[in-house]
């Protein structure tokens, strides 16, 4: 990666070395001294935090409460649930030692926590009064990923939520299921403006364990889905080897239903990817650690303390307004500077104030979205920069949605299928349901299905690959 200031080269030329650059340069990430391994400096979890803050306000509205569990997790529990185990053992890293002393039980660093929090449910579950649990976990995870490694996208270990259910039936879980992703795909399209398609996964590519996963997916500018988050009903089948059960209300011993679901920091790639642009980061106000910048611009010292002074004023006012505000004061680097120095780490508007300005009692709006510039007065700065940054949050998911909208498109021929993908789109193709068609078209194009939409019953044509009837649309593309 180039040292040089600012970003070196155009996203839509070599992708990978901007997404990279960006959030290196924009003070979001670092490289840590292992191998798959990444440090979120505070500018990056700032982001964390906000969307950390708005999900849990949500789950706790809806009666979840969250707990903490260990990151060692002994290899005897974790195979109790065998099939599920297998999915993540070659991504499991495990403690030996104990000190220079060699341990009996292999301790697994936890890779998902289904294993470890049902077996304490066990315990703590007796009767019908006890349920519905509904308990969500902010920690971090660990999965052995050292090879194509990327910040936030795919990391050995990572931050992340992770919600585990239990209910006393199965149409109370399956409502838990829908009502989560509705939860993730309203905080992703309103927090990050990114559009989502929702749905289930194949029977394929849902999670080990899960009797079906639902989904909600997006695509990045590279043309590569990217899943954003999951939903799953795992019915009984993790209730039955960890006896989760209780006594009904007719004091019969019964299984209970589950579900568990996640979203992970992989959420702060997407936005980096969907949003920046050849200068860097594009922050929606929503979440942007800073949403306003105030730059003072003077050149003598006369200047000085009147301009900065009237910053601080305004941004008392903005703070007023519950606005996170900077006024930069730093002396030592010029406006132009500063202008670049912002630009690059996305904050959706800046405000410039100069000496001509303030004679003329306004101020300079630029919105980090357009690089369009504005002049309000001061009197106008409340109603003024509120509906600046609405404007700004809405225009950046309708950009979103357009490239979405712009690259899905229904086919129906599998060599138009293929030359589609290089174009790097979402395919809405039928699909006759069995695997061995999925696993063909994975074989030969690199796609997956990525969604079953919920409405993906479109017609009876032909399936892509066989051409027997279909029984559903999916939505087919190469992912990250």
């Amino acid at each position: 990666m180039s040292k040089e200031i600012g970003i070196t080269v155009k996203k839509n030329e070599d992708f990978s070395e901007w997404y990279t650059q960006v959030v290196l340069k924009a003070h979001l990430t670092d490289y840590a001294p292992v191998k798959g391994l990444i440090v979120l400096r505070p500018y990056g979890y700032s982001i964390w935090e906000s969307l950390k803050s708005s999900l849990d306000n949500k789950l706790k509205s809806t009666g979840h409460e969250n707990a903490f569990l260990p990151v060692l997790i002994p290899e005897s529990l974790l195979s109790k649930e065998a099939d599920h185990f297998v999915g993540f053992t070659p991504e499991v890293f495990w403690v030996t030692h104990s000190g220079n002393t060699e341990i009996g039980d292999r301790l697994g660093l936890r890779p998902t926590s289904e294993t470890l929090a049902y077996s304490m449910y066990s315990k703590w579950i007796k009767s019908w009064r006890d349920l519905p649990l509904k308990i969500n976990f902010w920690n971090s995870a660990l999965r052995a990923e050292i090879k194509s490694t990327k910040p936030f996208l795919r990391t050995s270990e990572f931050l992340w939520q992770e919600g585990h259910t239990v209910h006393i039936t199965k149409e109370e879980a399956e409502e838990e299921v829908m009502a989560i992703l509705q939860i993730y795909k309203k905080t992703v399209e309103e927090e990050l403006a990114i559009p989502v398609l929702i749905g289930k996964k194949s029977e394929k590519e849902k999670f080990v364990g899960a009797v079906y996963t639902t989904t909600m997916e997006s695509i990045m500018p590279d043309g590569k889905a990217l899943q954003m988050g999951t939903s799953h009903f795992l019915g009984q089948n993790f209730s039955k080897p960890f006896d989760v059960k209780y006594l009904d209300k007719e004091n019969v011993e019964t299984f209970a239903w589950q579900t568990s679901w996640g979203v992970s920091w992989r959420l702060i790639g997407a936005l980096v990817m969907v949003h920046g642009d050849d200068k860097g980061l594009v922050l929606p106000p929503r979440v942007a650690p800073i949403q306003i910048v105030i730059v003072p611009i003077y050149y003598s010292p006369d200047d000085r303390e009147a301009i900065l002074s009237k910053a601080n004023e305004i941004a008392e006012i903005l703070k007023n307004q519950s606005l996170r505000i900077h006024v930069d004061g730093r002396d030592e680097f010029t406006p132009g500077y500063k202008f670049n120095d912002w630009e690059m780490k996305g904050v959706p508007l800046r405000i410039e104030i100069g000496p001509k300005d303030l004679a003329k009692g306004k101020m300079v709006l630029v919105r980090r979205d357009m690089s369009k510039k504005s002049d309000i007065t001061f009197n106008e700065t409340e109603q003024g920069v509120l509906t600046v940054l609405e404007d700004i949050q809405k225009n950046l998911y309708n950009n979103a949605k357009k490239f979405l909208n712009e690259r899905t498109k229904n086919v129906n021929d599998f060599e138009q299928f293929k030359k589609e993908l290089e174009n790097g789109m979402f395919l809405y193709s039928p699909w006759c349901g069995d695997q061995k068609c999925e696993e063909a078209i994975k074989e030969s194009t690199g796609a997956d299905i990525r969604v079953i939409p919920f409405d993906g019953k479109r017609s009876n044509l032909p399936c892509i690959i066989c051409k027997n009837p279909s029984i559903t649309d999916a939505i087919f593309a190469r992912g990250y």
